[in-house]
């Protein structure tokens, strides 16, 4: 599993502010946030915080990525991705918050299709997006990114 499994209160609040990127953050947006802070941990206090985020247009902040793992960083975007896909439209505002927040974590292009591409295998498996498997997300970019690493590794000693 992630090295850091509790990320902190602002990935959450980043989260917000890309489902509010578009001028709308829809119910199923702003559940799929506080479901996934909740799968994470987080204490009530920032749950409360996160809650109130989704009720009312929040600006990308500052995220603290420093005890976050490459793993973590990933999962986060692609959970970014995923919210910006649940109304099933994603605009160019949308599409720049992605990159913002993805500038934000330090994730560059090709980790970044690489989530994508996880985000939709997972995507293809569920019946709707609010049942999505987040820990499913989670464990399979965790698992591909071992995989990388080892190949990588590999490749340097021969």
């Amino acid at each position: 599993m992630a090295t850091n499994p509790i990320l902190g209160r602002d990935v959450y609040l980043a989260l917000a502010a890309v489902g509010w990127s578009d001028g709308a953050l829809d119910h199923e947006e702003a559940d799929a946030i506080v479901r996934t802070a909740l799968e994470e941990g987080l204490e009530l206090d920032a749950i409360h915080e996160i809650e109130e985020a989704t009720k009312k247009h929040v600006p990308m902040g500052m995220i603290d990525r420093l005890t976050m793992s490459k793993s973590d960083r990933l999962y986060v975007y692609a959970v970014a991705c995923w919210i910006t896909r649940l109304d099933g439209v994603v605009t160019e505002e949308e599409e720049k918050a992605l990159e913002t927040i993805a500038q934000a974590l330090g994730v560059p292009d090709v980790p970044r299709k690489h989530a994508d591409a996880v985000l939709a295998e997972i995507a293809e498996r569920g019946d709707r997006p609010a049942r999505f498997d987040l820990m499913a997300l989670r464990r399979t970019l965790d698992e591909r990114l071992a995989l990388a690493q080892a190949a990588r590794a590999a490749t340097r000693s021969t």
